[in-house]
């Protein structure tokens, strides 16, 4: 996810605050990985070097100043385009999953057990996430769904590589 654009789009709904931007984040975007302010205000900081947000105002309230941040008629076009870019599909053939089922054949450790300890893992996040979702509003639905639709894919692997380990183990120690 580009942090950098997400903050600009959240700044096209009106001019915010570093610490507004991080709330707005965090409620929308960061449940499981919350912005650090001093991410949101590097991203800022860069943001106003390339001319994608000015500073709207300054308030200081008999505190340390805080800036309000708008976006420009640059940082509008540059959330359009990257609307518009389709993402790269993530194939994962990199997958540390698939590393370790390999490492594990080849080390002589178990890999069926690995893999069922991950299943374990799988299944149990998909239940806090099923939980999420029946508690959430639609934007929590749809992102709960987003991540259970990959756990099932690697649910489908993980019974997959089980049901392929001899032949894997043939060949890896081949």
């Amino acid at each position: 996810m580009s942090i950098g654009h997400t903050l600009l789009g959240l700044l096209e709904t009106g001019p915010r605050h570093g610490y507004d931007l991080k709330r707005a984040f965090d409620d929308r975007f960061g449940h499981d990985r919350p912005l650090h302010y001093g991410q949101v205000y590097s991203t800022m900081s860069r943001l106003l070097k390339n001319g994608l947000v000015e500073v709207d105002g300054v308030e200081s309230e008999g505190g340390p100043e805080r800036k309000r941040y708008a976006i420009t008629e640059a940082g509008i076009t540059d959330v359009e385009r990257w609307l518009a870019q389709p993402e790269k599909p993530e194939p994962y053939l990199r997958s540390t999953l698939y590393t370790k089922v390999v490492l594990a054949l080849l080390t002589g450790r178990s890999a069926a057990g690995l893999l069922d300890v991950q299943r374990a893992e799988h299944l149990r996040m998909m239940r806090d996430l099923t939980e999420r979702k029946r508690r959430g509003d639609l934007t929590d639905q749809l992102i709960c769904d987003h991540a259970l639709f990959h756990l099932e894919a690697d649910l489908r692997w993980l019974e997959l590589a089980a049901a392929r380990l001899d032949k894997l183990a043939a060949e890896v120690r081949g």
